[in-house]
């Protein structure tokens, strides 16, 4: 592994910025202190410009190689947490209630910090270096607030690249691959209004226990009848309530969740799927049924030279025998999709230790990512801008 040894010297500084942004997580569009401290590192490496409040609370770095004016390469990572409990031991958890760096943006954003660093000490690049700090990843729409603030207009960026950790690969192993990389997400709401009465008494009832459960059988059929099956998709209800009482047939129920696809038309298809589905049951059981679908995630595509350049970098950072680059699209989305719409550019996983998944309240990651993440972002502003 050829880590930057510049910044595995800085490592103990790194971990301790980690730690405290995880101690003092904050979920989307409320990280104040956490973009408040990213502006001040990078106003202390001595960027020559750093903008904040882009996107509500983004922060965005800028720094001119010495070689000359040339092209510009933007650096992404998002700084939000999520809204749960964590249930570590960790010195450092989470003193927030309800608030969890259980996805690693921590630990994105450090790296990102660290690169900023070590590229301000080291300018000899032509062009400029941007470096982009996320808001509101995690289904908040972070990334099309910062485009919807002109963040390509103001900053004009030529090539952009991110990153995630992930315990699905080991510590000093990375996975990048060209096309289509994550799944596009919608989010669903679903309310029924329908009439209660005593438990005792069905028949005087429009039951909206047995109609919500009865809608969320039947969505299920979406999937296995509606959509080709070459072409993957899931829907998922997580969540459902209804009713208050043992002995009270509940008038409203409410069902929420996910769906997930790499072709818009499939997207498309199962949310009218929903809307017709739920009109029939509604007209069925008559009662009222509302669905709100919401576009969310659109489909992570990776460019195909920007991928190959990321994939040349990896290899630089971990050998090629620890760079896979097979198809391994996942379910799982991320908004930075939104900014590959707009500018050409590139995704990768990194591996770290640790067999907890992501989104889970044990999970822990592994600091020792850290140098690894960071060397291989400025990796790729010394390579693409090399003088």
């Amino acid at each position: 592994m050829s880590v930057i040894p510049e910044i595995q010297g800085f490592f103990s500084d790194l971990t301790a910025i980690r730690h405290d942004l995880h101690a003092h997580p904050e979920i989307g569009f409320e990280e104040k202190r956490t973009a408040a401290i990213v502006a001040e590192e990078l106003r202390g490496y001595g960027l020559d410009a750093v903008h904040e409040g882009i996107g509500v609370t983004g922060v965005v770095g800028v720094l001119n190689g010495t070689a000359g004016a040339g092209r510009t390469i933007g650096l992404r990572a998002d700084m939000d947490a999520l809204p749960m409990e964590e249930h570590t031991n960790l010195a450092y958890r989470s003193q927030n209630p309800g608030r969890f760096h259980g996805c690693g943006h921590d630990g994105h954003t450090t790296m990102l910090l660290g690169a900023a660093r070590y590229l301000a000490a080291n300018r000899d690049f032509k062009g400029t270096a941007m470096f982009v700090f996320q808001p509101a990843e995690e289904g908040l729409g972070g990334a099309r607030a910062m485009i919807a603030d002109r963040l390509f207009e103001r900053f004009p960026c030529d090539e952009i690249y991110g990153l995630h950790n992930s315990p699905e690969f080991d510590l000093g192993e990375m996975a990048i691959f060209p096309g289509k990389a994550m799944a596009g997400a919608k989010f669903f709401d679903i309310a029924i209004k329908a009439s209660g009465s005593h438990a005792a008494m069905p028949n005087k009832a429009r039951d909206a226990a047995v109609i919500a459960m009865t809608l969320g059988q039947s969505l299920q059929t979406i999937v296995s009848r509606n959509v080709d099956p070459l072409k993957p998709a899931v829907l998922s209800i997580t969540k459902i309530n209804a009713g208050s009482a043992y002995n009270v047939i509940p008038e409203t129920a409410a069902l929420a969740g996910t769906i997930r696809f790499f072709h818009d038309d499939v997207g498309d298809l199962v949310a009218s799927r929903m809307h017709e589905i739920a009109s029939g049951l509604a007209q069925s059981f008559g009662c009222e049924i509302d669905v709100d679908i919401r576009d969310v995630f659109s489909v992570l595509e990776n460019h195909p030279a920007e991928t190959e350049a990321m994939r040349q970098a990896a290899c630089e950072i971990v050998g090629d025998d620890k760079v896979y680059t097979g198809a391994r699209p996942t379910m799982g989305s991320e908004d930075f999709a939104d900014m590959l719409h707009v500018v050409p550019g590139a995704y990768c996983w990194v591996g770290h230790g640790g067999t907890v998944p992501l989104h889970n309240p044990g999970f822990v990651l592994d600091d020792a990512i850290l140098p690894i993440g960071a060397s291989l972002l400025a990796r790729m502003v010394q390579r693409r801008l090399a003088a």
